[in-house]
């Protein structure tokens, strides 16, 4: 099945377009409806501050959103329940670009066409390839650009008003190396958990805060009653993770809330913790899965990143990148580091030349040298093959997220982590934290300070 979701990186907190192939021809089908009901279509169902969504706006997102909970199998929460969810959704999501407009943040189009080919590349398609599978699976092309750009200003938005924020001081670093690098510290472990948050207005009232908590127990009541937790999620959650049931992802518990790693410590697999409360709302949370750490992942691109061990494999490599884009396609960048391997072993040339004339990036003035690399310094398909190959050898084509390699390994060792590289991987996990609970926050905040009207009553 066609998905872009796994492979946009822009899409952590979007819900709309990516990976919904399941009900794409719902969709189809409810454009046409649509376009055979225009007064409905036209409709102002929410006038958020000075634009509005539309029904049109609505259902086109509503039927999306349906097929892909029915792809997934099982039973959809009640229909009002994932509407109210859906156009809460969209409310806080208009909100967020209104504020990116506002503040200047503007994708162009070069920036959009190089985030287009980077999907069509992790989809190991051309972009006329891309373009047809889109059309084919019932997505207007230029709705679909259009809602990549949109989820590119909330992420421009978002670095800059909340990550960019986010302050760590020494003495936090200093805290977190001491606690796990004590002797009595168990091995590091990653969680899985999946949430309800049943958000509270910022400066909430009494009222407002007693009636979120008496949301929050009806759904533990019916939890308690034997509900779905993820059907629960899509139909109750306030948190961006709601509509796709909840769950957070496996996380080391330095990239979770305290709370969340507190609330679940003594917690079974499936178990359910009691409702706890943040500065964000009321949270019930569910233990999915606990496993322990094996692989330091110091970059926190992929694992989570994990307290450094006394010794660690170094490896020093070189590589030629021939990247995959509009112009150069899978098959001829595999084909041209053929032909370069092929030199290489007929001592044609070196592979130092060979990649300052044709590796692309900025290691090809360097001859292709990447130094020293630490285990979680490059994407797992390059590790991998790196940790596989002899000192001296040359591997054959590799394939990686960025295009195609040929490796080089020149040398090997074990050392030491450096203190500073020890205060580095703590800094991030520290960051990671913070950063998901101010994002939180912040939302919370975007969507208190907006002005919202519901006309759907006027209809």
């Amino acid at each position: 099945m066609f998905t872009i979701q796994k492979s946009f990186q822009y899409a952590k907190h979007a819900l709309i377009l990516l990976g919904l192939t399941g009900g794409v021809m719902a969709t189809a089908q409810a454009q046409g409806q649509a376009a055979a009901q225009p007064r409905l279509a036209d409709a102002i169902i929410v006038v958020v501050n000075n634009e509005v969504i539309t029904r049109y706006d609505f259902l086109e997102r509503y039927k999306m959103i349906e097929g892909r909970l029915q792809s997934q199998g099982g039973n959809l929460p009640p229909r009002e329940q994932l509407q109210r969810q859906l156009l809460e959704r969209m409310i806080v999501e208009r909100a967020q670009l209104q504020q990116a407009k506002e503040t200047g943040i503007k994708i162009d189009d070069t920036m959009l066409d190089r985030a287009m080919g980077r999907i069509a590349e992790q989809n190991k398609l051309s972009m006329p390839e891309f373009r047809k599978r889109l059309e084919e699976d019932g997505l207007v092309y230029s709705k679909f650009r259009n809602e990549i750009r949109d989820e590119m200003a909330i992420q421009r938005l978002r670095e800059r008003e909340v990550d960019n924020k986010v302050q760590i001081s020494d003495a936090e670093i200093d805290a977190y190396m001491a606690a796990h690098n004590a002797p009595a510290a168990t091995a590091p472990q990653e969680l899985h958990i999946a949430q309800i948050l049943i958000r509270v207005p910022e400066n909430a009232t009494q009222k407002q805060l007693a009636d979120s908590k008496r949301r929050a127990d009806e759904v533990v009541a019916q939890l308690a009653a034997g509900a779905d937790f993820a059907k629960l999620a899509t139909a109750y959650s306030d948190g961006t993770d709601g509509l796709t049931g909840g769950e957070l992802g496996w996380r080391s518990a330095e990239r979770l809330p305290q709370l969340f790693v507190d609330a679940t410590a003594n917690l079974q697999d499936g178990q359910i913790a009691p409702i706890v409360k943040s500065g964000n709302g009321f949270h019930i949370l569910k233990l999915l899965g606990r496993r322990t750490q094996s692989v330091l992942r110091a970059d926190g691109s992929g694992g989570p990143a994990a307290p450094a061990p006394a010794a660690v494999k170094q490896t020093h490599a070189s590589h030629i990148l021939i990247k995959v884009n509009q112009v150069v396609s899978a098959a001829e960048a595999r084909r041209k580091l053929l032909e370069l391997k092929q030199r290489l072993d007929n001592k044609a040339a070196t592979f130092e030349e060979l990649a300052k004339l044709y590796s692309n990036d900025f290691s090809a003035a360097k001859g292709g040298d990447l130094g020293w690399i630490y285990p979680g310094d490059t994407v797992p398909e390059f590790e991998r093959a790196m940790d596989a190959l002899p000192i001296g050898q040359v591997s054959e084509p590799i394939e990686s997220p960025f295009g195609y390699h040929l490796i080089l390994v020149t040398e090997r060792k074990s050392d030491d982590v450096s203190q500073e590289r020890q205060r580095m991987i703590a800094r991030q996990a520290i960051r990671e934290q913070k950063v998901e609970e101010a994002t939180q926050d912040w939302l919370r905040q975007v969507r208190d300070r907006a002005y919202v009207e519901y006309r759907m009553d006027d209809q």
